[in-house]
């Protein structure tokens, strides 16, 4: 049995990611660690704890003595490395945050790889990135896996940073890798600080919406269980030293998604047709807030024959009625009280 490490499993991305290789590969040991900060959510695994092949590690990235006693005790096989710090607004506030997790943390990891892996026959580091180390586009072009980096947040740059040192392992040691870079991700367990939960929350309690700037900001938008099979298959069917772009192809302007995700609301809800709308509110616009992105993503369609499996309307109204139907998870999120999770389940038992 291979034994893959994954780490960030517990975030938003990861958790979809782990769950679909515990479930999907059951001969594969599945190793999730994720240090739980405020984004890390083991109540979203709740369903697969007791699973022969699952076993979830808490520890951080940036711990280098850390991750070398794992591997040696482990003997990981892969590595699918989800574990960062993501939201640009935040890296803002703290960018030393973005580049010790992001940077240092990566670096400990592909240390930990290259001394484990005496033979790396049979084994890969797959490192998942973002689309914002490309910069910002006009209002045409599209992001190819070529487009030279020009990141423009303090997020960006350290995504860009550690992108960088990837290739560069593999370059000079030959270590095995894959690296992918994918659009906004939108789904059910996101955190509440992200734009679309962030609305659903504030359009349930008639709170409201904030948008930055006009809203003309335009992001390409993939459900994560569509980037959760675009995972599965470069892990396993991608090639060595390549970088695949992950894009839904499907661009929306902030205002216009808000107001379709107010439709939406309105209709589940039972509300008058615009009552949500009404609720939009404009703030004063990011600093540094890149106008455009979007990915070609022409490369994992012809080499793995990845498409997206669901429109962005559907993903979209199944995200909705998964974040209302769970109104407890919002509320554990919101409160803080999911963060007691671990204790409970780990500690005090």
């Amino acid at each position: 049995m291979r034994t893959l490490l994954i780490t960030g499993g517990a975030g938003f991305i990861g958790s979809h990611v782990v769950r679909k290789m515990v479930l999907d590969h059951p001969d594969t040991r599945v190793v999730n660690l994720d240090k739980l900060t405020y984004a890390g959510n083991l109540g979203n695994l709740k369903d697969i704890e007791g699973r022969p092949n699952y076993q979830f590690i808490r520890g951080d990235i940036v711990d280098a003595a850390f991750l070398e006693k794992l591997f040696r005790s482990h003997r990981m096989d892969g590595v699918i490395h989800l574990a960062a710090e993501s939201h640009v607004d935040r890296s803002i506030a703290d960018p030393m945050a973005f580049i010790q997790t992001n940077i240092m943390g990566t670096v400990n990891l592909l240390n930990a790889c290259r001394r484990s892996w005496n033979d790396p026959e049979g084994k890969r580091f797959y490192h998942i990135s973002t689309d914002e180390v490309y910069g910002s586009l006009g209002k045409e072009g599209l992001f190819k896996e070529e487009t030279p980096y020009d990141p423009r947040s303090p997020y960006s740059a350290s995504k860009a940073s550690s992108d960088h040192l990837v290739r560069a392992y593999h370059h000079t040691y030959k270590l095995p890798v894959v690296i992918s870079n994918c659009s906004n991700n939108y789904g059910p367990n996101q955190f509440p600080e992200k734009l679309i939960p962030l609305a659903i929350n504030n359009i349930l309690h008639m709170k409201p919406i904030p948008i930055y700037g006009k809203g003309e900001n335009v992001r390409d938008w993939l459900y994560v269980k569509d980037h959760a099979a675009a995972i599965d298959l470069i892990f396993n069917k991608g090639t060595n030293g390549r970088t695949y772009n992950i894009g839904g192809m499907n661009e929306w302007k902030n205002i216009d998604l808000i107001r379709l995700l107010c439709d939406i609301m309105d209709e589940k809800l039972d509300r008058k047709p615009g009552t949500s709308a009404g609720l939009i509110t404009f703030v004063k616009d990011r600093a540094g807030h890149d106008l455009r992105y979007a990915i070609d993503n022409s490369r994992i369609r012809d080499e793995l024959d990845w498409y997206p499996a669901h429109t962005f309307e559907a993903g979209l109204t199944r995200t909705v009625e998964w974040y209302l139907s769970n109104p407890e998870w919002m509320q554990q999120i919101t409160s803080g009280a999911y963060q007691t999770y671990y204790d409970r389940q780990y500690i005090q038992r």
